[in-house]
Order: C-alpha cells, then sequence, then structure tokens
C-alpha cells in the first residue's frame, strides 16, 4: 500500500474539448507530465462545481486514455455520465476551462509479463477505461477480445471505436435493441472455453462484475475488475467505499476500494456481503 498515490499530484487541468458521444461526455484535458505515471485502471479525482459551490467532496472518475504526445503534451481523457449534479457540472465545462484535480490514483489494472488471451467485459459507460487497457495489452503482444453491455444501445459507450480497438467485440442489450439479445455474462462460460481466455479484465456495475467473478473462478481464470463504488475523498481518509475482502488466512477485512482498488482480484471480495458491514463486523 505504501506505493498506492505516491505519484498523485494537485494540478491545474485545461479543457481541452468536450464532445458529446450517445449520452455521455468525452472529456479530453490537459496534465503535463504526471500523465507518464497514469495507468488503465487508475482514476482522478475532481474538485466540482465552482468556487461557491456546495459541492464540497470531490468526484472520482476512471481513466479512459493518456496520451504524452501531442502538440498539447500530457493529456487524459475522460467518459462522464452526466447523471448527479457534480457530473452534471464537469459536462457543462467547455474548451479552455480549468480544473482543479488530483491524478493518478488508486491501483491500475496488472499487464502481463507476456502475450495471454485476454478479455475486457465493460458495462455501460463503465467500459470507458478498457479501450486504453485493450491499447496496452495490444502492445504487450495479447489477443484482445471485448463484450460490451448495457440494458439499452444508447447506453453502449462508443461501439465502433470497440471494434477497432481489439480482436473481436460482442454487444448485448437487455432490450434487444442491438447485438445479441441478454447480458454480458450469459455466454461467457463458453467463451472463456472457445477463445482460451487467460485473464479477464472488467469494469461495470457490481451486480455484473460479481457475475462474473462466478464464472471466472469456477473457470479457472483470472478476473481483475475495476469496482463501482462510492468515493468520497478517493485518498483513504473516510471509509465510505470499503469492501468486505477474503485475506490468506481466511478472514474478512473490509479495505479501501480508493487505496487497495479500484482494480481487485474478483476471486477474493466477498460479493454476498458487499453492502452488509454489519454482518460482516459480527
Amino acid at each position: 500500500m505504501s506505493t498506492i498515490n505516491r505519484y498523485a499530484q494537485q494540478i491545474s487541468a485545461h479543457v481541452l474539448s468536450n464532445k458529446r458521444v450517445g449520452q455521455y461526455h468525452q472529456i479530453l484535458i490537459s496534465v503535463g507530465e504526471v500523465v507518464k505515471h497514469c495507468r488503465p485502471g487508475n482514476f482522478i479525482a475532481i474538485s466540482v462545481g465552482g468556487e461557491n459551490s456546495g459541492m464540497v467532496l470531490r468526484r472520482a472518475f476512471a481513466l479512459s486514455r493518456v496520451s504524452d504526445r501531442g502538440e498539447f503534451g500530457g493529456t487524459l481523457e475522460l467518459i462522464v455520465a452526466p447523471h448527479g449534479s457534480g457530473s452534471r457540472w464537469l459536462c457543462s465545462q467547455t474548451e479552455g476551462a480549468v480544473l482543479d484535480v488530483i491524478t493518478p490514483l488508486g491501483d491500475a489494472f496488472g499487464i502481463p509479463t507476456e502475450p495471454v488471451n485476454t478479455l475486457l467485459i465493460g458495462g455501460g459507460y463503465g467500459s470507458a477505461p478498457l479501450f486504453g487497457l485493450a491499447e496496452v495489452l495490444k502492445a504487450r503482444g495479447c489477443r484482445v477480445d471485448m463484450i460490451l453491455g448495457a440494458s439499452s444501445s444508447p447506453k453502449i459507450y462508443a461501439p465502433l471505436e470497440g471494434k477497432r480497438s481489439v480482436n473481436s467485440l460482442k454487444i448485448y442489450t437487455e432490450d434487444a435493441s442491438s447485438g445479441i439479445h441478454g447480458r454480458v455474462t450469459d455466454s461467457l462460460e463458453e467463451i472463456i472455453e472457445n477463445d482460451s481466455i487467460d485473464v479477464i479484465y472488467s469494469c461495470g456495475p457490481m451486480a455484473m462484475l460479481a457475475a462474473i467473478s462466478s464464472i471466472a473462478q469456477s473457470a479457472g481464470v483470472v478476473h481483475q475488475c475495476a469496482v463501482e463504488e462510492s468515493m468520497a475523498c478517493g485518498i483513504g481518509v473516510c471509509m465510505t467505499c470499503v469492501l468486505p475482502i477474503r485475506q490468506e488466512d481466511g478472514s474478512i477485512a473490509m479495505l479501501r476500494s480508493c487505496i487497495d482498488g479500484p482494480v481487485m482480484d474478483g476471486s477474493v471480495v466477498e460479493w454476498d456481503r458487499v453492502g452488509k458491514v454489519n454482518e460482516v463486523a459480527e
């Protein structure tokens, strides 16, 4: 844990662009040299609302893509859904706006040391970090397949971009508005076996991550998941993002997803106890 957040910096970041992509906003910000330490799975904490806002706490957003090349130097791409007051404020920021940010925060995805067969699974805009991860994995020589899912077609983030980023792409929608009718886990056992999957990476709703973890564990496949827990501080102080994690001795510890995650080994998360702090304490 001592190495987590050691490269994090509080900086002023300029908004370079803010584009609407379906139901989401693709926001590009300039962050300078700190980008050299940003990895897929890390997140950024942004002060929202402006100087006179009552929104005291920062909002955490996953990093989608990072780049240290081009005319703007170090840049970060964020995919934001304008749901709450904080995210709506961020989505309203125009080119040239200055953001107070802290990044990179949290633990990142583990990258294989040699080429393996990988499967990336994303739910809704939670899939955003997987695009940058796909680029890193392909550069390492890995085969990269992707599954994207959502309740309806408009909630699938950038399916065409996903198709260009990976070896193969499957899309699932629960209302059958596009792709295959169903959920991302419906054919997961078959995909793992047919494609000889070695590692699964996932981002999305907690129920989806729990279902993937169960299938991956039964198949003997490593599952790294970026958990979606509300992070009030993002730096391990407030204890609002704790999750029940099984330790090597079999005991259950409540670990902070902002410090011990957000990327975690899905096999050690006690998914049926998530949200049941009292039960764990007993």
